[in-house]
């Protein structure tokens, strides 16, 4: 990841409502969440949302796709990762021992061997 494009992401996520957004369509991976959905479940009126939701976009955070009448939207996984591994890549000078607690705290949410994770 270049670095615009990791401050364009952090930029866009550096709000409130937005982050609240984003962190909600990881959560509703993979099916997404339609717009009028989002702007109710946060409580922001559906203009505001949209607003917001253009951002997002724009910074490749989220993508919405047209299902008749509806825009669903999904979080874009590949760039979460793309923007956490920017981050973490030079980590501790690469002193594996400093960066084991983040590995860590990320591994019981994403480790697909995991019993909740299996179906």
């Amino acid at each position: 990841m270049e670095s615009d494009k990791a401050i364009a992401a952090l930029a866009a996520l550096a709000q409130s409502t937005r982050l609240d957004t984003f962190r909600l369509l990881v959560r509703h991976e993979p099916e997404g969440v339609p717009a009028g959905e989002l702007a109710r479940l946060l409580g922001v009126p559906q203009n505001t949302m949209s607003a917001h939701l253009a951002i997002l976009s724009r910074a490749g955070l989220i993508k919405g796709e047209r299902h008749s009448r509806l825009i669903i939207y999904r979080a874009e996984i590949d760039a979460l990762r793309d923007l956490t591994l920017y981050l973490v890549k030079d980590c501790c000078g690469g002193s594996a021992e400093l960066c084991a607690p983040i590995i860590t705290a990320l591994t019981p949410c994403c480790d697909p061997s995991a019993p909740e994770n299996l179906q």
